[in-house]
Parts: structure tokens; sequence; C-alpha cells
């Protein structure tokens, strides 16, 4: 596959050459035909931490997001309960892969919102942000809590 630029639509994600990206903790870099992006991120890695998530949050800041992980590849299922902004959830694989996508989450809504299988990491991002950027199931991620042997998107 070929990876193109970063589209225009990325007024407000960084618009970074993929070359001075840097992999760290706090940094969710994506990458898709004819895309790219980068979100600033918390991570939700204990139990206590992924079970709070966005919950009672107000707002959020257009290239911030939270990334939830798992000690292994599960399956995952979410809900909106006491989450006040409407959300994106990319559920990601082992590898890096978005393989499912929740979008527009309904605030306060408790309806389960399954995310399939093998699921290791959740990205909850803005509401409706994913579809207006082009991030679509087979995008990848590179983040360094990934395996980096087995990455589709390893560090650069």
């Amino acid at each position: 596959m070929r990876w193109w630029g970063v589209a225009p639509l990325f007024l407000v994600l960084a618009a970074t050459p993929a070359a001075a990206l840097e992999c760290r903790d706090d940094l969710a870099l994506f990458r898709w035909e004819g895309g790219q992006a980068q979100f600033n991120i918390e991570i939700a890695d204990e139990p206590a931490e992924r079970q709070q998530g966005l919950m009672f949050r107000e707002s959020l800041a257009t290239s911030a997001g939270m990334l939830f992980i798992y000690e292994h590849p599960q399956t995952s299922v979410f809900w909106m309960k006491n989450t006040l902004i409407p959300l994106d959830m990319l559920f990601i694989d082992s590898t890096g892969v978005v393989r499912q996508i929740q979008a527009d989450a309904k605030p306060l809504d408790e309806t389960n919102l399954p995310g399939g299988d093998d699921v290791l990491m959740v990205l909850e991002i803005n509401g409706g942000l994913a579809r207006r950027i082009g991030i679509q199931p087979g995008a990848e991620l590179a983040h360094p809590r990934l395996d980096q042997t087995t990455a589709a998107y390893p560090c650069p």
C-alpha cells in the first residue's frame, strides 16, 4: 500500500511530515491511504482509569483523545454512561490496525457499543471527527505500547 501526505482537513491536527513524527506515550500517530493524523492522548491502562474514561468531562480538544489499553486482546464493548460529549471510538487490534469505529456515540446513552473481538486498544476522540478527517477501518496506529515487531505501523 502507498501512504500519501496530510489531507487538507487536518487544520487542527498536526500537519507534520512523517519523518519528523516521534513515537511517544502521549501521542497517537495514524496513517491511512490519503492521510495521517496525530492526537495528544491520555492513557487509560489501569482498570479504574478505563472505568472512568472521559466521564463527566464537558469538552475535549479537537486534537485530543483518550487511549484505553488492555493487558491482552479481548472482546470490547463500550457505552456512554455519564459521558457528556459525543465521541468516536476506534477499536484497534494488537498490530495497531483500526478494525471498527463506533461513530458519533450519543452522550449519556447506555446502549452497548460493541468493538469486536481481539481489541487491544480503543481511542476515543470527538464525535464525527474520524469521518471528517478520513479515518476508517484499516487505518494504522503507531504507538510505543504496541509490539513493534508485529506493528503494522512501527514507531518512526
